[in-house]
């Protein structure tokens, strides 16, 4: 079996390696980007033999694809996303990568730098031993996971230009190496309301902006209300939506001429982020007195796999624990119809991810790398 020290000191160095998303960057950030880790991860899947391709997602922000071709005609993929999150309240050094307690620590550590240590050290393993993957494997480097998710659209897309017939596709991250075979979609909508402001001694001179959003407000707490009695068929439960900010005003003497409301929308199976977004602006433009402008900051579909797949089964009997869904959205939101089976997979807890001090536990990624050899079809021995 792969070495321990071997994960952990790749963990190590890619935690090293800041990789904080444009919009979470901060004066601690260092490199705001995943630039330097994708050009390092590139030179990395070029030593250990795969066919290697950047793609922007935005300009300096590449996907890295990297392919293995194996003896069989069978094709996995594995998605690992490289950006994180602020490192701004973090305690300490946010890119130590220190090993304590039988721990690695650092931010991206347990979300999602782990995945990448297991693959690297069981690829670099395999080259030792001179042993040839059994399977074709492409493993996909993400940009800009943790704020748009359009990595995963773009890698989507180059799969589909490939012509590729992906078999089973593993989206990375934190389920405690159990199988998570759904989660809930997200849109993201800015709506402005547009008036005139006045002196609010002579208010019929003005249009209030935020007097008209109360009708809207109104109408999307309706459409809440319709959400939560639907009926759903699957347990991710219903869709969901929030009013999450309003701002608007200029001063206590002024009629506002400009409101912003702020709605979540959370999807539930059988739902289209587009169909959901066109509706919340619709419902709006329908509800306000005044002109409304809409802002889709984000669109992104559901994700649902049936627990009884092959794959959500296997990995539920090799971890020990069973199927579930969750409640964060993924890059699983881009990948539907790629490949025969798609899961979310991966050491360590989503508690973890994103706070002032991020972990993974090393036996979890001892654990995850022998179900990924497993996965790969390659003996421990």
């Amino acid at each position: 079996m792969v070495e321990t020290k071997r994960i952990t000191d790749w963990l190590t160095r890619l935690v090293q390696i800041p990789s904080v998303g444009p919009e979470n960057a901060g004066p601690r950030s260092g490199d705001s980007s995943e630039a330097r880790l994708a050009a390092e991860l590139e030179s990395l899947f070029s030593e250990l033999g795969a066919e290697v391709e950047t793609e922007d997602v935005y300009p300096g922000r590449p996907n890295v694809y990297a392919t293995w071709r194996g003896e069989s005609e069978r094709w996995l993929a594995v998605d690992i996303h490289m950006d994180t999150v602020s490192v701004e309240t973090m305690e300490g050094d946010p890119f130590d990568g220190r090993i304590e307690g039988g721990r690695v620590y650092g931010r991206g550590a347990v979300d999602t730098k782990a995945t990448f240590a297991i693959l690297l050290a069981l690829l670099e393993w395999m080259r030792e031993r001179g042993t040839r993957l059994p399977v074709n494997l492409v493993v996909c480097a993400t940009a800009d996971e943790e704020t748009g998710a359009h990595g995963a659209a773009v890698f989507r897309d180059w799969v589909r230009r490939k012509g590729l017939r992906l078999d089973e596709l593993i989206v990375a991250e934190p389920t405690l190496c159990g199988p998570i075979n759904g989660h809930k979609g997200a849109v993201g909508v800015i709506l402005e309301i547009s008036g005139t402001a006045a002196h609010s001694s002579k208010p019929e001179l003005g249009q209030n902006a935020i007097t008209a959003a109360v009708p809207v407000i109104q109408a999307l707490v309706a459409e809440q209300e319709r959400l939560r009695t639907t009926p759903v068929a699957t347990e991710l439960g219903p869709g969901t939506l929030s009013v999450t900010m309003i701002k608007g005003g200029q001063a206590l003497n002024i009629i506002p001429d400009r409101c912003t409301v702020s709605v979540d929308r959370r999807l539930t199976a059988g739902e289209s982020a587009a169909d959901e977004a066109g509706r919340i602006v619709a419902l709006a433009t329908a509800a306000s007195p005044l002109p409304v402008k809409a802002t889709i900051l984000h669109e992104l579909n559901p994700f649902y796999e049936a627990a009884s797949k092959a794959l959500v089964q296997q990995l539920s009997e090799w971890s020990g624990r069973a199927p579930t869904v969750a409640a964060y959205a993924s890059n699983a939101w881009a990948y539907e119809g790629l490949a025969g089976t798609v899961v979310l997979f991966g050491p360590g807890s989503i508690e973890q991810a994103h706070r002032d001090v991020e972990w993974v536990e090393i036996s979890e990624l001892e654990q995850a790398a022998r179900l990924y050899l497993r996965w790969l079809g390659v003996s421990e021995s």
